[in-house]
């Protein structure tokens, strides 16, 4: 297993309702290619931070990842109204570009 998420799990162990920790870990699985729990990392962040569009973000991007599109549109759909709720303006401009791709049927 990759150090990163090695570490990464050290962490979370140690605080698992931290969302920034749980963030960093569930974007390391991604980096090294596990979908699936980055997946279930990103749907955490989104459970203990359901204001933090990123996780959403990294969510939809899993789930893509991971050949769940369908998923990975209403993760889409729930950042984007998530970020526009809090104005995190940035965030939906890459969250609408990505929906609109897999809507659009381009991986």
């Amino acid at each position: 297993m990759n150090e990163k998420i090695i570490q990464f799990r050290e962490v979370a162990e140690l605080f698992p309702d931290d969302p920034t920790t749980r963030f960093g870990l569930a974007s390391a699985y991604l980096e090294h290619g596990e979908f699936e729990a980055a997946a279930r990392e990103f749907q955490e962040v989104t459970r203990l931070k359901p204001d933090y569009t990123a996780g959403y973000r990294g969510l939809g991007r899993a789930l893509e990842k991971a050949g769940r599109v369908d998923e990975a549109k209403t993760a889409y759909r729930q950042g984007i109204e998530t970020g526009e709720k809090t104005r995190d303006l940035q965030t939906v401009k890459e969250m609408q570009v990505f929906l609109r791709r897999l809507e659009h049927g381009r991986n």
